[in-house]
């Protein structure tokens, strides 16, 4: 499997969003930490609605063992699941790897494995890339690999990068293996396992352990992470039992357990859930560690509403394919929400026992308790007549490979659509076996098996793949997906996201419409938006969401709106110092990363304190040496203080530590620029455009100072095939026409304007541009 960059040697469930292009002009880029079944019969009724936060008592942890004794059963079915083998101490009864001294050569370094005095140990390149001995605390996962924490004295485990194979021989198991083994990961990169995407305290412990604590001290540099139970255990899903152990008749606990009836309906073949679902409380929890997602607080506790501790990834680009399949590893949420299963009710307990965590039954069977056999389990169903019939998950829940042997399956129970692979370049189930085959044939042949089938309808791949790839009618696309109810929540979301790229007259109104959706998801990602927007609108979307029920919203809002305190009420002031309060202690929170000092950079330099931001910046570095965005804000606060030939020693250093960043050497060709160096600045910038083919801006950028510096026909050249490429950016446009005009081609300038008219019609600018264009070609 390729080496995925985002860290698959820990099973990290953080998704850190900050944002793509670094653009340090005029003001420092914020980025949010906050925020790691289109099925059979793609989404028709909606979804239930989100959990509310169940009321809790003053319940404490007592760990698991206390709920043996009133439910053996559960106790005794979740013996040696998943979930109780998410970590244990290292020993014979747990370790499965060979520590018989056995070696493993990975990138010209021999680590070996062996046992002295009563201990497990790994001799490795350590921090510095010098090979050391490290015990072994902690055995984490079972199934089918195991990994080792390695203890480090200021608190840190780390999970090493190489695993053992648990299957059996035959199967290619029983070895040890790296868990990137197409790449050469050396003690410099940070994918290292001493680095931050391998930190157990961070990446992986909240998940594998019940009422973790990461207790990250900023002073002292060190983690003094504790937990209740070292496993996953009962209180992990169902919440602190003290008050239920002491009264069971009278407290109960945050997760139920939950009834189950699906009746048949004959005539369709699929079964109803009666009575309907009224709660997603069970899906939140398991939420809580199966998502990719954002981390809040780790004061969170089962029962609470997901959006309080946590902010789930939307269908972002290098996490899902364009038509939402999983690409990176996701964790199921984000998968299973596209789909019409839970728009119908279906929840996990429905398919998986909670407390042993395997499937109820083998998944065939499973399928075919909604899924009437003698209408799906059959060949004018699934058209492959004879023996050889693939099972249901083989054509609606495509797998993708993780940690090099870890297959996971795609929660979305999705329809294959070889013609969206034809259209999109995403891959489908038909595929996965025929590979012989391209994906034309197979669209042909499922058109050919159902004339009138999905193939000849929309799907919000196509708005999403639009939405990314800059097409003309992305606009268009997008919207058509916000203001569609019935598309699931999560690609409502990320339909909004993509249009926050380039805010303009049209986006402000579908933004607005986003934010009167009932989904925080949705709610989310408008926020986001809306902090973009002039202020008077900012504050007329976002105050009503600083005292939102959920704390997501809170703060999200908060943070769009902290610069324009003055400008709100004295209630709403309020209710802003306390979600600021929220954010500020989400950053401190995450402050074991550099995001969150990061984030609380920009938080202060917005609120005009830039030595503050200075020494946020300095601490993302100090954390995180690779975090590029932290040196381009720490360099554009150098240059708003006079210190520009600071600015260029730091962004020349960390580009130099960090080649594959586009942000540092375009950062570095802004600062050039101002200094009267525009020569050199251009080929900085030409390199950010080399390094990020993908980001228009850049391109965008590049034409302009070509232009600047004289060489018009190479921008006009460079610009109209950046505008081939990305025909839905706006800027580009903008360029065009302005520097056609000023060269005299008025034919070229009003062809371009009209294109920008095309995208949208009421561009206040390009309407002003068209009749002045106009006016001269008359002369």
């Amino acid at each position: 499997m390729p080496a995925r960059r985002f860290p698959a040697g820990a099973r990290a469930h953080t998704e850190l969003r900050f944002p793509a292009v670094w653009k340090p002009e005029p003001a420092p880029l914020v980025a949010l930490v906050l925020l790691s079944l289109v099925a059979a019969c793609e989404r028709g009724a909606d979804a239930p609605p989100p959990a509310d936060p169940l009321p809790t008592a003053q319940a404490t942890f007592v760990g698991g063992q206390a709920c043996a004794g009133c439910h053996a059963e559960q106790v005794s079915s979740w013996a040696g699941s998943h979930h109780d083998a998410a970590m244990q101490p290292a020993g014979p009864d747990t370790v499965l790897g060979d520590f018989a001294n056995a070696e493993l050569t990975y990138n010209a370094v021999t680590s070996t494995f062996f046992e002295r005095d009563a201990a497990y140990w790994i001799r490795t390149d350590g921090p510095d890339g010098t090979l050391e001995e490290y015990r072994v605390t902690h055995a984490f996962g079972v199934e089918p690999l195991q990994q080792y924490l390695l203890e480090f004295p200021d608190g840190r485990r780390q999970a090493s990068s190489i695993a053992w194979d648990t299957r059996p021989a035959e199967q290619g198991g029983q070895r040890w293996f790296h868990l990137y083994p197409d790449g050469a990961i050396d003690h410099e990169d940070p994918l290292h396992w001493t680095g931050t995407f391998q930190n157990w305290n961070t990446m992986c412990a909240e998940c594998h352990s019940t009422n973790l604590e990461k207790n990250f001290s900023v002073e002292a540099q060190a983690f003094d992470t504790t937990w209740s139970s070292m496993d996953v255990d009962c209180e992990a899903c169902h919440g602190p039992g003290s008050a239920h152990v002491a009264a069971p008749n009278d407290e109960s606990l945050a997760l139920p357990a939950m009834a189950r009836a699906w009746i048949m309906n004959e005539a369709t073949g699929i079964a109803a859930r009666s009575p309907a679902l009224e709660s997603t409380a069970e899906l939140e929890v398991c939420a809580q560690c199966h998502s990719r997602r954002a981390q809040l607080s780790d004061a969170f506790v089962p029962g609470q509403a997901l959006f309080d501790g946590y902010r789930p990834a939307l269908l972002d680009e290098g996490l899902y394919h364009a038509d939402g399949q999983i690409l990176d590893e996701v964790y199921v949420y984000g998968s299973f929400v596209q789909s019409a299963m839970h728009a119908a009710g279906v929840t996990c307990s429905d398919c998986h026992d909670p407390h042993s965590t395997r499937l109820r039954a083998d998944a065939d069977s499973i399928c075919g308790t909604c899924h009437l056999p003698s209408a799906f389990a059959t060949p004018e169903h699934h058209n492959h007549p004879g023996s050889d019939v693939p099972g249901c998950i083989d054509c609606h829940m495509r797998s993708e490979t993780y940690m090099v042997i870890d297959p996971r399956r795609d929660h979305s129970f999705r329809v294959p659509r070889p013609d969206l692979s034809v259209r999109l370049g995403v891959p489908n189930a038909c595929n996965d076996c025929h590979g012989d085959e391209p994906a034309a044939w197979a669209a042909e042949q499922v058109a050919g098996w159902f004339p009138e089938g999905r193939h000849t309808e929309f799907h919000y791949g196509e708005a999403i793949a639009a939405g990314r790839a800059w097409q003309a009618d992305r606009v268009a696309l997008l919207e058509r997906v916000v203001t569609d109810s019935a598309m699931p929540a999560i690609v409502r979301a990320t339909a909004v996201s993509l249009l926050g790229a380039q805010v303009d007259d049209a986006v402000l109104d579908v933004v607005g419409f986003a934010l009167l959706d009932d989904d925080p998801l949705v709610q989310l990602a408008a926020l986001d938006v809306a902090a973009r927007f002039p202020a008077d609108l900012r504050i007329d979307h976002a105050q009503r969401f600083l005292d939102a029920p959920h704390r997501a919203l809170r703060i999200a809002a908060a943070r769009g709106l902290a610069a324009l305190r003055p400008r709100l009420g004295a209630r709403r002031q309020q209710d802003l110092d306390a979600a600021l309060e929220e954010y500020v202690a989400a950053q401190a929170f995450n402050a074991d990363r550099a995001e969150g000092h990061y984030n609380l950079g920009s938080l202060h330099d917005e609120l005009g304190r830039p030595a503050d931001a200075e020494q946020s910046y300095l601490a993302a570095i100090e954390r995180e040496p690779a975090f590029a965005a932290s040196y381009v804000n720490l360099a554009d606060i150098y240059r708003r203080t006079g210190r520009e030939d600071e600015a260029q020693e730091l962004l020349t250093d960390a580009m130099a530590a960090i080649p594959a960043d586009a942000g540092l050497p375009f950062a570095l060709g802004l600062s050039l620029v101002r200094s009267d160096r525009e020569a050199e600045a251009l080929e900085f910038i030409e390199r950010a455009a080399e390094l990020a083919p993908q980001e228009p801006y850049y391109a965008y950028a590049l034409g302009v100072g070509l232009y600047s510096a004289g060489e018009q026909q190479n921008a006009l050249a460079l610009l109209g095939e950046a505008h081939e490429r990305f025909p839905g950016y706006r800027d580009i446009l903008f360029a065009l026409v302005t520097m056609h005009r000023d060269t005299g081609s008025i034919d070229e300038a009003l062809q371009y304007t009209r294109r920008m008219l095309e995208l949208s019609a009421a561009d206040a600018d390009a309407r002003a541009l068209l009749g002045e264009l106009q006016s001269l070609a008359r002369q």
